[in-house]
């Protein structure tokens, strides 16, 4: 496959990452492609399952495209799951109808973490192809992220053996045997950046890592079972490529807190949960980093009325746009299944016509 692919049209997603000006805030959202949308649910229908749906370039292409047709979105996130990294590695990941996803064989003993290693790339091709897929389809519109779960969101997984309310049995592990741990986030770290620098490769222009666990850490556990193999993924990964800087972004799930620890990463952007103040976190990164986010995803339950005076309150804590400082509108996780579809478009034109008079333009 060739890669030449069409120029990029809209790179004001890229340019806010690298807290460069734009001519307004650019916007995403986290799980932008997904159920809230009914040509998701009718391409999810013919796929057949979920995991049909990410592993086949097609499909994944089809719905990762779906958004940017219904709305004026800044950016593209591949279509993917967070867990093909640990199946790929071979713990057996299987989807139950309603109940999310299961590991066969998770990691509940020490024959079980020695024996781990990072996955042949060759079992994620399906991931790369439809990267490369994208953004050709995309021609050019706009810029496509590629991504990653984090070491540790991973660990959770790959040790629970499917999603948890107390993280028992990853947290047992961890205090009872820390070498074990940190043999699995070592694994994991290395498998992780490698598969970001393959979809970087394959075609995406920025990538980003999802730690949704870390805020499950206690205050200097974090700091040693998470944020130390992020920055580890962060320094392998590939700054850029074909002569384009790759900008990376990473979210904590709870890491307000850790704010000026997380910006210091190495990463060129932090996300934020919405527990953060905006305007608080962008004077306590100073010109570290550009931010991403944070609204709350249930204020698009509410009226388009209020959701535009959410999105300018937020707008306007960040405050005025200056030399050094980025920012991309997003919300402060994923987006909920049952949001309205016009929810999200009343979202999109608040955001980019405050923030444009916010820049005098119109």
């Amino acid at each position: 496959m060739s890669t030449a692919f069409a120029p990029l049209k809209n790179d004001t997603f890229l340019r806010a990452l690298l807290r460069q000006p734009t001519d307004y805030t650019p916007m995403w959202l986290m799980r932008q492609a997904g159920r809230y949308l009914p040509e998701y649910r009718a391409t999810r229908a013919k796929a057949g399952s979920f995991m049909g749906l990410a592993t086949n370039p097609d499909y994944a292409t089809e719905v990762t495209l779906q958004p940017l047709d219904r709305y004026a979105l800044d950016a593209a996130i591949l279509f993917s799951d967070i867990l093909t990294v640990p199946d790929a590695m071979g713990l057996g990941l299987s989807f139950a109808e309603g109940e999310g996803p299961r590991f066969a064989h998770p990691l509940r003993d020490e024959a079980a973490v020695r024996a781990l290693h990072a996955p042949d790339l060759a079992k994620l091709q399906y991931v790369f192809d439809a990267v490369t897929q994208i953004r050709r389809d995309l021609n050019g519109r706009v810029p496509l992220i590629g991504f990653s779960g984090s070491p540790w969101t991973l660990a959770c997984y790959m040790v629970e053996g499917g999603g948890s309310d107390d993280f028992r049995l990853v947290k047992a592990m961890l205090y009872d045997r820390p070498d074990l741990m940190h043999h699995i986030l070592s694994v994991n770290a290395t498998a992780v950046a490698a598969y970001l620098n393959a979809q970087i490769e394959a075609g995406a222009q920025a990538v980003m890592v999802f730690d949704t666990w870390g805020g499950a850490l206690a205050d200097g556990v974090y700091q040693a079972f998470s944020l130390h193999y992020m920055r580890e993924v962060i320094r392998q990964l590939k700054r850029e490529h074909e002569g384009v800087r790759i900008p990376s972004i990473v979210f904590t799930k709870g890491g307000g807190l850790w704010l000026e620890e997380i910006a210091d990463c190495g990463a060129d952007a932090v996300g934020l949960d919405w527990t953060v103040n905006l305007g608080m976190a962008r004077k306590r990164v100073g010109h570290k980093v550009a931010l991403q986010g944070n609204l709350d995803p249930n204020v698009l339950f509410a009226k388009p009325d209020q959701i535009r005076a959410e999105v300018e309150r937020l707008l306007n804590s960040f405050g005025a746009p200056a030399a050094g400082s980025g920012h991309v509108f997003n919300l402060g996780h994923g987006i909920s299944q049952f949001t309205p579809p016009e929810s999200v478009t009343a979202l999109v034109e608040s955001v980019h016509q405050i923030s444009r008079a916010m820049r005098g333009g119109h």
